[in-house]
């Protein structure tokens, strides 16, 4: 699993129809047709908690993503003030909910996938 951190991917994510919502939890998607691992990002606001409160949910999102092992794409993981209470089965429980409901790469349309 790899960072992401290119502005166009942001862009991309930005204009992404493949959102999905569960609980406080937000996942965006973008197909990528190279075959390369995934690429996550994060954006954990200010209003979660401090460095240390938003440290501690990516720390827990990471090794969430990789214990699920998600398709080739890009993701970006929002989460909002109640994310950082749960436990974290509930937390993996939510986000594999979001990544199930997501399109796989079969079923993304052509104009995601940079065709």
């Amino acid at each position: 699993m790899w960072r992401l951190s290119d502005p166009t991917a942001f862009a991309a994510l930005r204009a992404s129809r493949h959102r999905v919502r569960r609980g406080p939890l937000s996942v965006t998607w973008v197909a990528n047709p190279v075959d390369e691992p995934p690429r996550v990002a994060y954006a954990i606001g200010r209003r979660v908690g401090g460095a240390v409160e938003r440290n501690r949910v990516r720390r827990r999102l990471r090794s969430v993503m990789a214990e699920l092992d998600p398709a080739p794409g890009r993701y970006l993981i929002r989460v909002a003030p109640p994310g950082s209470e749960l436990p974290f089965p509930d937390l993996k429980a939510l986000v594999s909910n979001a990544l199930l409901a997501l399109p796989t790469l079969d079923d993304a349309p052509a104009e995601s996938l940079g065709r």
